[in-house]
């Protein structure tokens, strides 16, 4: 049997351990990974607020970024774009969307419909996925209800002050009446008293 001498052992050692280093090099400086942060996963609105969906994504290919609402009422894909390009927003949403660099969204004018899940997409060119998750509540506006029982309340104040007005008024009439009445009556009753006087 031959055996190698014993420097080709050492440099065969090197040869692999720079290759494994370029290796892991090449892979560490090849695109690829997404990363994605939600800030706010809970969001509380009231209808007719604007909202932002607000996440951070970052990675070192271009992204496609993809937005969807999953309710009661079923799954409706919002948006999709990719960064630098085309933005395809749905017809139901066509008005009510605004796209951010970041990932993020603007939902206008909201209402009880768009109360559920939002889930976000980011789909790097490599083929690597990030996903996040924002829950949003959409509650009534209960200040407007308030102020309904408060205009009803001040109306039912006016009429009331109006009637309690023309009654008093009624009152003092009817009391200015019966006093002409009772000063008539006194004074027909004592030209009766004098008339019967005279005729004794």
């Amino acid at each position: 049997l031959m055996r190698p001498p014993r420097g080709c052992r050492g440099r065969g050692a090197v040869v692999g351990t720079v290759t494994l280093c370029l290796a892991a090099g090449w892979a560490l400086q090849t695109p690829g990974g997404v990363s994605l942060v939600v800030p706010q996963p809970n969001i509380n609105a009231t209808v007719a607020q604007n909202i932002l969906l607000s996440v951070e994504y970052s990675c070192r290919g271009v992204a496609t970024i993809e937005w969807k609402h999953v309710s009661s009422w079923g799954t409706t894909s919002i948006v999709e774009w990719k960064s630098g390009n085309y933005v395809n927003i749905s017809t139901v949403y066509k008005d009510r969307v605004t796209t951010f660099e970041n990932g993020s969204i603007q939902l206008l004018n909201v209402g009880m419909r768009d109360a559920g899940y939002y889930f976000v997409t980011v789909t790097e060119e490599y083929g690597t996925n990030a996903y996040g998750t924002i829950i949003v509540n959409v509650y009534e506006i209960i200040y407007e209800d308030l102020h309904f029982v408060a205009v009803l309340f001040a109306f039912l104040a006016a009429v009331s002050a109006i009637l309690i007005c023309f009654m008093w008024l009624c009152n003092k009439s009817l009391h200015l009446f019966q006093k002409k009445t009772t000063h008539k009556l006194t004074a027909s009753t004592t030209e009766e008293i004098e008339l019967e006087t005279i005729e004794c």
